[in-house]
């Protein structure tokens, strides 16, 4: 029996016409309403008139590439982008990361595969627009989170580093993104000032989540929160 999420828009960009069949039947099994694209050049008109739920794009693309396209919706909206290639290399990975893809998929995959992504990532999204159905609770003025009911205190350096991975869970961001939302007055500040206050923050969800890595190294790259 599937799921029943046919309210939910999920827009396939993908130039193989039986790949992205494949994909449409595999979402709409699982009660997602997916549309289809083939051209990099259709997606900026087809997402002003209908903005999706999620977008699964792929990096080469006729008329315009996936990249260009990712960089652009990050200009105007947090639609979840899936980016989907056939390059295997990690710098090509980590690219689609770091211009605002919330994950990726390399070809050949497993179609199960690419539905439960997307059906994780749909989650965190909605966990995102409704905070308060979500493990973390952040309490601005307090310096203070909620963590599954339990409070923690940190430092102003600390809220700030927390409140800007928890604006997209699971997002990759690098420690030179992280220091620019950190230190805004032009100061210099090393690299590794950001990996220290991350392993402050880790030893205290620690203390009242233990074994859990809410805070999670993405090696080479940055860090990202994971819930």
């Amino acid at each position: 029996m599937s799921d029943t999420h046919s309210d939910i828009d999920i827009l396939i960009v993908e130039d193989e016409p039986k790949l992205a069949l494949v994909i449409a039947d595999f979402l709409r099994a699982s009660g997602y309403s997916p549309r289809w694209l083939a051209n990099g050049l259709d997606v900026q008109k087809a997402v002003a008139e209908h903005m999706p739920q999620l977008i699964i794009l792929d990096l080469m693309l006729p008329g315009r590439n996936g990249r260009d396209i990712c960089r652009d919706l990050r200009q105007q909206s947090d639609v979840p982008i899936v980016m989907v290639t056939a390059q295997v290399e990690e710098v090509d990975r980590l690219l689609g990361l770091e211009i605002g893809a919330d994950d990726y998929v390399c070809k050949p995959f497993s179609p199960l595969e690419l539905v439960a992504r997307v059906k994780a990532i749909l989650r965190r999204a909605r966990i995102r627009a409704h905070p308060e159905d979500g493990p973390l609770q952040l309490h601005e003025g307090r310096l203070q989170a909620t963590y599954k009911g339990v409070a923690i205190d940190f430092t102003a350096i600390e809220f700030r580093l927390l409140v800007t991975l928890a604006s997209m869970p699971s997002r990759v961001f690098s420690r030179n993104a992280l220091m620019d939302r950190l230190y805004t007055d032009a100061r210099i500040v090393e690299d590794r000032t950001v990996d220290s206050h991350v392993k402050k923050i880790r030893r205290k969800f620690e203390a009242v989540a233990p074994g859990e890595e809410i805070v999670q190294s993405v090696y080479g790259v940055g860090f990202k929160l994971v819930l």
